[in-house]
């Protein structure tokens, strides 16, 4: 699928005079439908890159999910910050951000449209090496890199984050390598999900690994899940670093 970049007339420049971050938002389209994500790159870094899409939480993408896509490009990616959405939207509400998530889910082909519209923006992007392209999401995000991934686009490595367990089958052939780092204490996956997802990518012959965290809970990443006043949510600094190193180094193998 090929997809317009249509750059706005800015650019957001962050760091310090020896690694300077730019973050270009962007325009693009799934349909009639327009989509604005971030395209964020280390313009210190010489030649084409591997390129990681990062998918946010069902609350939209917001300061969280481009602050992750800005690490990895201090790790020398390009990464890009997508919406599954459309028009960038964001939400505080739980019950809002709960039906903008279930419209997604509910409609797999449209979702899967919208994935492969930012991949293709990432892939022909001029500082993308498009042969290494990954995925890592953040639990709504991180169940939707993982069903891109069982439907058989062509992914390197995808990571997810306290993300959901997709209970669909296998559609498509497999390529990407999976991480799953997961809370032990997170309540929004039964063990019997996680095991029946364990089976379905075992059966499929999927290289995978399942990395789970003690004391964890749901979003354990992201410091403002207290805020949210949410039981079952919780910031775990300790599971948060070392997922992120998990991360890093899983996706430092895919692209060797």
């Amino acid at each position: 699928m090929k997809t317009a970049l249509m750059p706005f007339l800015f650019v957001c420049l962050v760091g310090s005079a020896q690694a300077e971050i730019r973050m270009e938002p962007v325009e693009y389209k799934q349909g009639d439908t327009v989509l604005r994500g971030h395209v964020v790159y280390d313009t210190d870094v010489e030649g084409k890159r591997p390129g990681v899409l990062v998918v946010h939480e069902w609350w939209g993408l917001n300061d969280y999910v481009k602050k992750r896509a800005q690490q990895l490009a201090e790790n020398g990616y390009v990464a890009f910050a997508l919406d599954m959405y459309g028009e960038g939207k964001t939400t505080e509400h739980p019950q809002e951000a709960g039906e903008w998530s279930s419209a997604v889910g509910a409609n797999q082909a449209m979702a899967r449209e919208r994935f492969v519209a930012a991949y293709s923006l990432l892939m022909e992007h001029e500082l993308t090496d498009a042969d290494d392209i990954a995925a890592i999401g953040y639990c709504f995000g991180g169940a939707v890199v993982l069903t891109m991934a069982l439907s058989g686009v062509d992914l390197d490595a995808v990571v997810s984050f306290h993300g959901g367990f997709p209970g669909d089958p296998v559609t498509g052939e497999v390529e990407a390598s999976i991480l799953v780092c997961h809370g032990a204490d997170d309540v929004m996956a039964t063990p019997e999900q996680i095991q029946a997802f364990q089976k379905k990518l075992s059966d499929a012959g999927v290289d995978w690994e399942l990395n789970v965290y003690g004391g964890a809970k749901h979003s354990f990443t992201n410091p403002g899940a207290d805020k949210r006043g949410l039981a079952m949510l919780g910031y775990n600094a300790e599971a948060d670093r070392r997922s992120w190193r998990a991360m890093l180094a899983f996706l430092e193998e895919a692209f060797d």
